[in-house]
């Protein structure tokens, strides 16, 4: 696959199918994922695969709690909003995604695979995402939806009783990406423009072009 289809097609897909993924695909997207740099080389990262479904069951249970949640805090102003003027563009944005949101909700435990990420030492981040990315880039080429999720962090201590994490040992759950043959069709994200959100030199300042359209394909 180019990597310009991989990077521009690789949004979030939380609707998937119930279908195993193999393990030798698996094994190649974790691979990549470890070839990502990290601070110093220390590859202070631990990667846990779950397809249990007792797992997936309690994790589902977990990550339900924290989506009602974050309705109710984080985005309640922009559900509010959604149900005080349902027709605009942004609204009608937010109900979708929203919707999707909603749909993984309700179906997490039947994602067949999730993957979880765990770092250490590494308070911005910096370290593991790269990896992270580097997975879901080589989900994408392998066919395999993804989707990022940190929601869990609000039941982190639940979360690592139910993976047996240890809790001496400063491990830190980073995120947990969902992973699945996607029921829909993959395609460019539709993201407000480089120039609306891009600066050259000094905050404010024009980045010098624009691109109204996407670049590739």
């Amino acid at each position: 696959m180019d990597i310009r289809e991989a990077l521009y097609t690789t949004r979030a897909m939380r609707r998937v199918k119930p279908d195993p993924i193999p393990e030798e695909v698996q094994a190649r997207i974790l691979d990549a994922a470890i070839r990502a740099p990290s601070g110093g080389n220390t590859q202070s990262w631990r990667f846990m695969l779950v397809d249990d479904p007792d797992e997936r069951t309690a994790l589902g249970a977990l990550y339900s709690e924290c989506i009602d949640t974050l309705w109710g805090t984080f985005y309640k102003d922009r559900l509010d909003a959604v149900a005080a003027d349902p027709d605009s563009e942004d609204s009608m944005q937010m109900q979708r995604i929203k919707n999707s949101v909603d749909w993984a909700q309700k179906n997490f435990a039947t994602y067949p695979l999730l993957l979880f990420a765990f770092d250490r030492n590494d308070a911005s981040g910096g370290s593991i995402f790269p990896a992270v990315w580097s997975a879901m880039l080589a989900a994408r080429a392998e066919g395999v939806g993804s989707s990022l999720t940190s929601v869990l962090a609000l039941k982190e201590t639940e979360v690592h009783t139910v993976l047996g994490v240890p809790a001496d040992k400063g491990w830190h759950m980073a995120c947990c990406v969902p992973m699945g043959y996607p029921t829909g069709r993959w395609g460019v994200a539709k993201r407000r423009p480089v120039h609306e959100v891009s600066y050259r030199n000094k905050w404010g300042q024009p980045v010098g072009f624009e691109i109204p359209e996407p670049l590739w394909p």
